[in-house]
């Protein structure tokens, strides 16, 4: 069985002057870790490959960092314009997440207009949570409408974080915002109730696509922001298998923190363990020997 391919696009001229990330280099990043991730020769190719033409796609965002540590609007709207150009309708594209006040605390602009690209969260007048409550495993949680009514295909856009109890949240944790009650499951070390939400058919069935914000890397003291943890790694991570993608940003994290002369998640009691579960579980491969990692950079 092929390896799951997880790709990390670097930039060094990626921050500006003032300190700002250039959208320019981003869009290029994107459309490299697309073509490395696909390897179609295209974007149109690269996106017939993983969306339909009439997908409705939501992009969940992790914006409960604030403007300091969320995933970046540069990044989400970047990605959104890639979507756009290389084939989907702007108006069947969602940039969402829990609360509009989130999003918009993290500078997002919001907007729910009929035609565009949406940018609102679960509490936004006519959508909420679904009614019936969706049991599955050990976990049972009301889903945002978005995810299940409004999406018909899913991008976890993640922000990269260091995490006090589970470890790591990225991609697979960021589904924890499609929920009513993620409270509920933050118990030992958040295992396996990430997988176990992952694994409900609200987010299994729609996933198609992991992006991890990693610009900003908090290594530590996680998930809240703290300067002094925060290192400007400058990339962004892409998978097809959420649970590699998940694998290679501990990866990143263990990285950064034996430069800052940090012990191990592990040594600290805090290895994100639920991603050894979601692999037994067949949502992923969390073992280094069966993720092949391509790492570039572009000019």
């Amino acid at each position: 069985m092929a390896a799951s391919r997880v790709v990390i696009i670097k930039a060094g001229n990626l921050w500006t002057s003032t300190g700002a990330v250039d959208p320019a280099v981003i869009a290029k990043m994107f459309a490299r870790g697309f073509a490395l991730l696909t390897g179609e020769r295209d974007d149109a190719g690269a996106l017939s490959s993983l969306f339909r033409p009439d997908d409705r796609v939501g992009i969940k965002v992790n914006t409960i960092g604030g403007k300091a540590i969320s995933t970046r609007p540069e990044v989400a709207m970047s990605l959104a314009g890639w979507l756009s150009r290389s084939g989907l309708q702007e108006k069947n594209l969602i940039i969402w997440d829990r609360t509009t006040r989130e999003l918009s605390d993290a500078g997002y602009t919001t907007s729910a207009g009929r035609s565009g690209i949406k940018v609102f969260g679960t509490d936004a007048d006519g959508v909420g949570y679904e009614a019936g409550l969706v049991s599955h495993l050990g976990v049972g949680s009301l889903f945002s409408k978005i995810q299940t009514e409004f999406a018909t295909a899913s991008i976890s856009l993640a922000i990269l974080k260091d995490h006090g109890l589970a470890g790591v949240t990225a991609g697979m944790k960021n589904y924890f915002g499609a929920i009513h009650n993620p409270n509920k499951y933050h118990d030992f070390h958040c295992n396996p109730f990430v997988a176990e939400v992952f694994d409900a058919p609200p987010v299994k069935t729609r996933h198609r696509l992991t992006v991890l914000d990693a610009l900003v890397v908090q290594f530590h003291k996680g998930p809240s922001y703290h300067a002094r943890w925060a290192a400007k790694f400058g990339g962004l991570i892409f998978s097809l298998d959420p649970v590699a993608a998940d694998s290679v940003g501990w990866t990143v994290i263990e990285r950064l923190r034996k430069a800052a002369g940090l012990p191990t998640l592990k040594d600290e009691g805090r290895a994100p363990e639920y991603l050894a579960t979601a692999e037994r579980m067949g949502l992923g491969r969390a073992d280094p020997a069966s993720i092949e990692t391509i790492e570039e950079t572009i000019a």
